[in-house]
């Protein structure tokens, strides 16, 4: 993008509630949720979530920054103008590789900005729903 993004912070619970009804994507340390509000807004909403079966509070502090700073690095190349995005720490956020985060992370944008019809994967999971995947 040649223009940098307006970037607005997802403050109240029902920004995050719409933006769980959007379609998400899971990759290794991170889950993110696109919301695409279809408004004609320029801005893009941001919101982070750390869930206390990652860790107390002083581990999902710490998911949360890392996850601001990877959204800091990569969300202006990869975002889309016009949606809300929400990053949801894992188990493993806290002690994952600067590195292979990142990548996680450039993953996930990546996979959720492709054309592909939402309603053909909900919420990311392959089409057939949660039986589809193989036990």
């Amino acid at each position: 993008m040649s223009e940098t993004l307006q970037i607005k912070r997802l403050l109240r619970r029902p920004q995050f509630l719409a933006a769980a009804k959007g379609v998400s994507e899971a990759r290794g340390g991170v889950v993110i949720q696109r919301l695409d509000r279809r408004d004609g807004s320029a801005h893009v909403g941001l919101g982070f979530t750390a869930t206390r079966k990652v860790g107390g509070a002083v581990v999902r502090n710490r998911c949360k920054r890392r996850l601001r700073e990877a959204a800091r690095a990569l969300l202006p190349v990869h975002g889309k103008a016009g949606c809300d995005y929400v990053f949801i720490a894992r188990m493993g956020t806290a002690e994952r590789d600067w590195d292979r985060l990142l990548d996680d992370v450039k993953t996930v944008l990546t996979r959720l900005a492709s054309p592909k019809d939402p309603a053909s994967r909900p919420h990311g999971r392959p089409s057939g729903g949660p039986d589809a995947r193989p036990r």
